[in-house]
């Protein structure tokens, strides 16, 4: 019988549960803890790290696990680092279900940065009111440019908030369309967005709002990531497990 990790936090990842619950696989889907309330899976969850590639390579011989799913963020490259160091340990077969990156269209004005760095770096100069797509953990790495307004949208309530001396923060869970996102980079006077190259449909809007706005983007580029097998459809992840359980794996 197949025992499936899914090493989750995305979309991609309560999809490909929901269909693994269907069909009766067993299955965990586990979080890294960084979103204080996560929406209910039809599999069990575990929540927190593992203590590197070692630890998740302890957890997998531990439980029995027989195919691994990194269904992780497209920037979360230590985790996907250790999947694949956890996977050539154990010897089990190792798939990245991961979303397609987005790529500039007509219209479009995105300057590309290698990093979070790069991207405050590249703020030096007058104020301007920016829309920091990138969730709270980086949020506060801006306050090194305080003279720009940045309009924040988080899942979750921070306990502290941000420290960037001037900014707006809204609390909401997308998906987000792309009417409404135009509507909120006009109702805050935005001049300029800038976001990860996360990929994917759900958190798009806001690129085709500043398209339709004519508003620069800066993108921040994914990062290295090693070697692996990937899919972009949770239903390519089935065909695959059944195609490595047939040949006897």
């Amino acid at each position: 019988m197949r025992n499936i990790l899914i090493l989750g936090g995305t979309t991609e990842a309560s999809a490909l549960a929901r269909l693994l619950a269907e069909r009766g696989e067993q299955t965990t889907l586990s979080y890294a803890g960084r979103v204080d309330n996560p929406r209910p899976q039809p599999v069990p969850v575990r929540v927190g790290g593992f203590g590197g590639a070692e630890g998740l390579a302890a957890y997998v011989r531990h439980q029995g696990i027989t195919h691994l799913v990194d269904a992780t963020h497209p920037f979360a490259a230590m985790m996907s680092g250790n999947a694949v160091m956890a996977a050539r340990q154990t010897g089990i077969p190792l798939i990245a279900l991961t979303r397609p990156e987005w790529r500039a269209e007509e219209g479009d004005q995105w300057t590309h940065v290698p990093d979070i760095a790069a991207a405050i770096a590249a703020l030096d100069g007058s104020a301007r009111r920016i829309m920091l797509a990138l969730g709270r953990m980086h949020a506060d790495a801006f306050a090194a440019q305080p003279q720009h307004f940045y309009l924040l949208r988080f899942v979750d309530a921070p306990v502290i908030p941000p420290a960037l001396p001037n900014h707006h923060l809204l609390v909401d869970r997308g998906p987000f369309d792309a009417d409404g996102d135009m509507r909120l980079m006009q109702d805050h006077g935005i001049d300029l967005i800038l976001c990860k190259n996360a990929g994917g449909t759900g958190a798009q809007a806001k690129l085709i709002a500043a398209r339709r706005l004519g508003l620069p983007v800066l993108m921040i580029d994914r990062p290295a990531l090693p070697d692996r097998l990937e899919a972009h459809d949770p239903r390519t992840v089935l065909h695959w497990l059944d195609h490595m359980t047939d040949r006897g794996v």
